[in-house]
């Protein structure tokens, strides 16, 4: 981070402490090198952030002492926190002058492992009832830091006091047949149980035993073993009613393997099917995409914090699957940058295990697999917006999908014509919400509008998507052509408006079709009010392209050589 302005260190004064901003007056009393070192400790064990030496807490500027002959040597005070914080805590460290008054402004890192001084004492920033504080942090607090950050993997470690014993031969055999299922390393294949688990970390031997690891129970343990040594794992299917009454309430505490199949089966029971005809095939459209479920349900399982004492929730209501995983987002996740973010497992040693016997996404883009299920059938985009720091929270919406959409999107795969989950994510937006601007499409795929933008103007040279106004202010809607194949025709008219040739021959369309129409079928297919429908109708009349029988408010339109029943003279 570069050196603070003078204005930069003003905004802050004025804006007050926060988790990430501290301030330490010298008004009063000198701050001493051990106070100035803890500070940085509180700060670096916590989110980082900016600490300012001279300013008060009421955020007056008074400026900080001079620290060394001469004045402030820089180097010597990020010397002094170097060396009396254990490990080494590299700050940065400089001055601005402000009203007259030398700030010392230290810039702290978030630090990746937990810092202590070097006396042993260790400290975190928290918020208290009148504001931030920094308190003790305590050694039990430790390892789910370490744990959240990555830093530590709980499922590569070896489980004390478990055995060989604890593992079950038959969630091998139930591992070799996910492999042969789905794609995964075909050597383990050929490996026996004890040569198969330790190629994938299942057990280390310690001494002349084998071991299991957290993963290798997690995967392969028997169920009273999991119990004892993992107590903390646990899932459960429900099915909740509109009034919340809860009628099936199904735990598990058994292997991951066999858990994910148990919930899957479900899953599967309730999850009934539409079809819709797309020339000679019969395209079934379910309540939820099997494969978005599904890889909802792994990223939950895999990748929620063991050291939490919850359960894996999956809550089947009504209109919606909800899945609720213990542990927020890893360091660096969130919400609003899933599709962007690399990929960063929490339990890397036990997903690395997964990958290999392909129960889970090669490429770690799982999430793209439930964001591309929900949104081929023109369902919204899944919904994290309820994650936070103690659960990561996904909502799925259900019920019946758009057959049409479902049927299009199958029929441009078909052809040859996939398209990339941005395309798709602009496409479903715009089925729901019509309209679509290149802000919004940059908030639904978490990029910038460059990005965006490229993805529309390539949906515009596909003739997919039709362009309004200048490019700043640009609205894109459907083209008429994918209104058509969606069976929403006259939604083209409504959104994107037709010249006036476009809607004379709209009119003629109706009727080569209809034989006869009214007024009110011309102000749907055209998306007319009344006054304009009378006008356009009037103006094909006088050019003699339409008849006209019946009286004003019951008056029925026909070609010009056809003739009209005897009812409707």
């Amino acid at each position: 981070m570069s050196a603070l302005s003078a204005t930069e260190v003003k905004e802050l004064a004025r804006t007050g402490e926060t988790l990430t901003v501290e301030f330490k007056g010298e008004e009063r009393k000198p701050l001493n090198d051990r106070d100035l070192v803890l500070a940085c400790i509180c700060l670096a064990n916590t989110d980082g952030g900016t600490l300012l030496v001279g300013v008060e807490k009421d955020g007056r500027i008074t400026g900080a002492r001079a620290r060394h002959e001469g004045g402030t040597d820089t180097d010597k005070v990020r010397a002094v926190i170097r060396n009396l914080t254990v490990p080494p805590l590299e700050v940065g460290v400089s001055t601005a002058i402000v009203e007259g008054n030398t700030v010392l402004v230290l810039d702290v890192p978030k630090a990746d492992r937990v810092v202590a001084n070097t006396e042993g004492t260790c400290v975190h920033r928290v918020m208290a009832t009148d504001g931030p504080a920094c308190v003790a942090y305590h050694p039990h607090e430790h390892g789910a830091r370490g744990y959240g950050l990555g830093a530590e993997d709980l499922t590569a470690q070896a489980a004390p006091h478990a055995h060989w014993s604890d593992l079950d031969p038959l969630q091998f055999e139930r591992a070799r047949n996910t492999i042969t299922a789905r794609s995964g390393d075909k050597v383990l294949l050929t490996l026996g149980d004890a040569e198969l688990a330790k190629a994938i970390g299942a057990i280390v031997s310690v001494g002349d035993k084998l071991v299991p690891t957290y993963a290798g129970l997690l995967l392969f343990g028997r169920e009273e073993a999991l119990t004892r040594h993992v107590p903390t794992h646990e899932a459960a299917f429900q099915v909740l009613t509109a009034s919340a009454e809860v009628r099936v309430n199904d735990f598990f505490r058994k292997p991951l393997l066999e858990t994910a199949e148990l919930i899957e089966e479900r899953f599967n029971a309730r999850n009934e099917e539409k079809e819709v005809q797309v020339g000679l095939i019969r395209v079934p459209v379910p309540d939820y995409s099997a494969i978005a479920f599904r890889e909802a349900l792994l990223n939950a399982l895999l990748h929620r914090d063991f050291r939490v004492n919850n359960a894996v929730y999956v809550q089947w209501h009504p209109d919606r699957i909800t899945l609720d995983s213990p542990g927020g987002f890893p360091e660096g996740v969130r919400a609003n940058n899933l599709l962007t973010h690399e990929p960063k497992p929490r339990n890397r040693h036990l997903y690395q295990a997964a990958k290999r016997l392909g129960l889970v996404e090669q490429s770690g883009r799982g999430v793209d697999k439930v964001y591309m299920g929900q949104l081929r059938y023109g369902r919204p985009i899944p919904d994290y917006e309820r994650s936070d720091n103690t659960g990561v929270r996904l909502t799925l919406l259900g019920g019946r999908g758009s057959l049409a959409f479902a049927a299009y999107v199958f029929q441009r795969e078909r052809s040859g014509k996939s398209m990339a989950l941005n395309e798709m994510i602009a496409l479903n937006r715009l089925y729901h919400d019509r309209r679509l601007t290149t802000d919004m499409l940059a908030g639904d795929i978490q990029a910038g509008l460059p990005e965006a933008r490229s993805v529309l103007e390539r949906l515009v040279e596909e003739g997919l998507v039709q362009a309004k106004g200048e490019r700043r202010g640009r609205v894109y809607h459907f083209s008429a052509e994918v209104y058509e194949a969606i069976g929403q025709p006259e939604a083209h008219a409504r959104v994107h408006g037709m010249e006036r040739g476009e809607q004379e021959e709209a009119v003629l369309e109706l009727l080569r079709a209809a034989g006869q129409v009214q007024r009110k079928h011309v102000m749907e297919r055209c998306g007319l009010t009344g006054d304009q429908a009378t006008r356009l109708l009037n103006a094909m009349l006088q050019a003699g392209r339409l008849k006209v029988a019946g009286v004003t408010r019951d008056r029925w339109y026909r070609l010009p050589e056809v003739p009209y029943p005897p009812d409707v003279q």
